[in-house]
């Protein structure tokens, strides 16, 4: 009797146990799936230089690496004597390099091909010398510098415009029905020199010599200076993008033309720290306070928080705490659960939640939806309903709390904000009036220091709010044109500095909209949401090999290539546009101000919500990479055999940089056009973004939901009252995550900038005073009207005039037409003008 009631023990303790074991799983996955991981990812200017590198080429290209060795070989055996590469004294590798170079000017097409193509081996690294990685960079490196301290450089660059001023060629690849690698063989090659050129200057290390350092400054002056053709080396690039999307030249490798035009900008004018460290000097040289803090560190020092849930999340949620009410074990059963060697199963709750509450449901009141699972999501209104999964949420009495996290982890709570509450002077303006119309009955215009006749809580407000005001280099600018162009004598003219960003803006002024549009074409023909149309670019006419797959490997091979090939042109375009409109915003804010409109005009703020109106985190994580067909991987080690199961595998990391970095680029494009625009806030509300940008919250990287997060705070009071009710947990993170500013109304819309306002105008203004911050600066031929007129008969008469060599030969001829046969109206002399 007591071993069949010990057997039947143990068979409950082991019901039990699975019973346990199963619950804890469940909630696992059930987590996981909820759960998207932390990615480690540090955002900067650039990935490493070893991927940049790598993507400079394309997988099809792979063959011409050996080609480029043997055309380096062939040509050097005659001048090595038996010695390589890297056994060379300095004065013997300078020697050789003079004879490419004079043997770069033949007029063969096809010897000039083969010279440039040794000239690219070197600029590579002599990689069938080296036995490591390591070894290709070092070498490559020093033959970069090298080759620059020969004038190579200046002589690609004449080749490169005899290039794309090569009609022929145009013709001949605008009537091909197809566009391959062979049609732009001597631009990729050239373009490929340049860029390593470039990109090795570019970066700097500790173990770099003295003579480097001075090249690498005197690189960059040239590169931002005038000097070829009359203006900046990146103005001749644009011209090649503007005349790729014509359709004048399809066989431009556009990729290679991207990628070195955004390196070049990014050298020129400076990254993200140097931008950071220009404002800090800007701010000094105009006496304004420093900054409150630095913005990159703060962003780097951000945790990533916990995505807000799907409505299948949800609905798994529920129906597990409903299983579990429902299980209702005998009190046998209940008595042997204290002697099981299991802990009662607790409930799993996110460690970093979006909200900063203890709430019974992580998931309370979050309206956001999977696109595949609500096809509704993207058409429902302003003022939509509360979703049936959140009103059941709301409805329900709340069971008594648990406890959801130990007393130890409660230190992991961030301190404070992470940054400094700002108020603009605007602002402090505003609340003025509304105090003095409520207190007093009138008011005193912009006046922010008078403060006679209101109480005491209206002085402390206004000490509070003078106390964390911030004054932008912006505002100043603003304030300074204002200036200008009411007193154009009494303040005389202007001295513009000459720098770098000044000096392409002049350049880039006259084809700015070709520009801006050109560059969004790029970006829509490569964008993932993107579908295939007859009237598109083709922007795979430097990845398409002359022979098409035939075997499914190789078919799986080009798609892979065509998919990096995309997300590579996307992260060039992002990073550039990005580049250009903060280093134009700190030159002038007017500056900043024609680009953004150009940007709004050419549909750029649609184009960069289609293009988040993915799954965005399987774009995160796409694995369109092949490692070992990497350079300068696939030029040291064997190749080993591909199969169409490790093509499938991709690789092992967590996410793709260059498609998360893209990400976030576009995202701060888009709040840089957003940011103080009622117009442009918007057309955010108008095309539904609020559902949009709530998916992309999806994907636990700190910045990517900073920007997310701002871009649905300056909507939110055009949103709702209901949305606002359903997405409690995305306004707290707002609270949580974004700057403060101490009265703005963003989280009622009682803000007088929600009220209805006079779009058109508000545009129709800033380009008012847009094209005027042109005309006083930039054309010097409208400012007749304030030119000195010289009066005195003397002088206007004694003054040298250019006249042409032929003129004398005609000059009875212009007499007798111009003077003598033209009727004197001498009664027009006594009528008043």
């Amino acid at each position: 009797m007591w071993g069949a009631r010990t057997s039947v023990i143990c068979c409950v303790q082991c019901q039990i146990i699975m019973y346990v074991l199963m619950c804890v799983f469940r909630s696992r996955s059930s987590q996981s799936s909820m759960e998207s991981p932390n990615l480690e990812f540090e955002y900067g200017d650039t990935d490493t230089l070893t991927a940049e590198l790598s993507e400079l080429y394309s997988y099809t290209e792979e063959p011409e690496f050996a080609l480029n060795r043997d055309y380096f070989e062939e040509d050097f055996r005659s001048h090595a004597r038996g010695k390589r590469w890297i056994e060379l004294t300095l004065d013997e590798q300078r020697a050789y390099v003079m004879s490419l170079l004079d043997a770069l000017e033949v007029t063969d097409r096809d010897k000039r091909l083969k010279v440039a193509r040794a000239i690219l081996y070197l600029a590579q690294g002599v990689f069938d010398e080296c036995d490591t990685e390591v070894d290709v960079l070092h070498w490559s490196r020093h033959n970069v510098f090298l080759l620059y301290d020969m004038g190579i450089f200046t002589a690609l660059l004449e080749l490169l415009s005899m290039e794309i001023d090569n009609n022929q060629a145009c013709s001949s690849a605008v009537r091909k029905p197809a566009i391959s690698l062979a049609d732009s063989t001597e631009l990729r090659v050239l373009l490929s020199i340049m860029y390593l050129m470039v990109e090795t200057v570019r970066v700097q290390t500790e173990d770099d010599r003295p003579e480097w350092r001075a090249a690498r400054e005197a690189f960059k002056n040239e590169l931002g200076s005038p000097l070829y053709n009359g203006e900046p080396f990146a103005l001749l690039l644009f011209t090649m993008v503007t005349k790729f999307c014509s359709m004048n030249a399809p066989h431009f490798p556009m990729k290679k033309v991207l990628l070195l035009l955004w390196k070049t900008i990014l050298f020129t004018l400076g990254g993200f720290e140097e931008l950071q460290e220009m404002k800090v000097r800007g701010r000094e040289r105009l006496n304004l306070p420093p900054l409150p803090e630095d913005s990159i560190k703060v962003v780097r020092a951000m945790r990533a928080a916990s995505p807000p849930a799907s409505a299948m999340e949800l609905i798994e949620q529920q129906q597990q705490q409903k299983r579990g009410r429902r299980s209702r074990r005998s009190a046998f059963v209940d008595s042997l659960e204290g002697d099981s060697p299991f802990p009662k199963k607790q409930p799993l709750v996110k460690q970093d939640s979006l909200d900063t509450y203890n709430e019974r449901d992580p998931f309370k009141n979050d309206d956001a939806r999977d696109e595949e699972e609500d096809p509704e999501d993207t058409d429902s209104g302003i003022e939509g309903e509360v979703d049936p999964l959140d009103r059941d949420v709301i409805i329900q009495p709340p069971p008594p709390p648990p406890p959801l996290r130990p007393p130890t982890e409660r230190v992991n709570f961030p301190k404070g904000l992470p940054w400094a509450p700002k108020v603009r002077e605007k602002d402090i303006e505003h609340f003025l009036e509304t105090s003095r119309n409520k207190f007093i009955g009138f008011t005193l215009g912009n006046d922010i220091e008078t403060l006679v006749g209101l109480p005491r809580p209206i002085h402390e407000s206004v000490k509070t709010l003078k106390q964390h005001k911030y004054v932008s280099i912006a505002e100043v600018q603003i304030k300074r044109e204002d200036e200008l162009q009411q007193c154009p004598l009494t303040l005389g003219e202007e001295e513009v500095e000459e720098t770098p960003t000044e000096m392409l803006y002049l350049g880039m002024l006259p084809n700015l909209s070709q520009y801006v549009i050109a560059l969004l074409k790029l970006l829509l023909a490569a964008a993932p949401t993107s579908k295939a149309k007859t009237d598109s670019i083709n922007i795979l006419a430097d990845v398409l090999p002359e022979e098409m797959p035939i075997t499914v490997l190789q078919s799986m091979k080009l798609g892979i290539d065509v998919n990096r090939h995309k997300e590579i042109i996307v992260k060039a375009i992002s990073a550039l546009l990005l580049l250009l409109l903060k280093h134009f915003k700190l030159n002038h804010v007017y500056q900043f101000e024609i680009v953004s409109q150009h940007l709004v005009f050419a549909n750029c703020i649609p184009l960069i919500l289609k293009f988040f109106n993915q799954n965005i985190m399987s774009y995160i994580s796409a694995k369109n990479s092949i490692c070992v067909l990497d350079f300068p991987h696939c030029v040291v080690h064997e190749m080993p055999e591909l199969t169409a199961e490790s093509l499938e595998a991709g690789d092992s990391n967590q996410f793709c940089w260059r498609n998360l970095f893209s990400c976030i680029n576009l995202l701060r494009i888009l709040n840089k056009l957003t940011k103080w625009k009622h117009s442009r806030t918007m057309m955010l509300v108008v095309f539904k973004s609020a559902p949009i940008l709530k998916r992309a919250l999806k994907v636990k990287q700190a910045m990517m939901q900073l920007y997310v997060l701002k871009l649905l705070k300056i909507q939110t009071k055009y949103l709702g009252r209901q949305w606002r009710k359903s997405n409690m947990k995305t306004m707290s993170a707002i609270y949580q995550k974004v700057r403060h500013r101490l009265n703005d109304d963003w989280a009622y819309g009682n803000d007088i900038d929600a009220r209805p306002w006079d779009f058109q105008a508000e545009e129709c203004a800033l380009r008012e005073s847009i094209e005027k911050f042109n005309s006083r600066r930039y054309d010097k031929n409208k400012n007749g009207d304030f030119t000195p007129v010289d009066n005195c008969l003397q002088s206007v008469l004694g003054q040298r005039v250019e006249l042409p060599e032929d003129f004398h030969y005609s000059y009875e001829m212009w007499l007798e037409r111009e003077v003598f046969s033209q009727p004197i109206q001498w009664e027009g002399l006594l009528q008043n003008p």
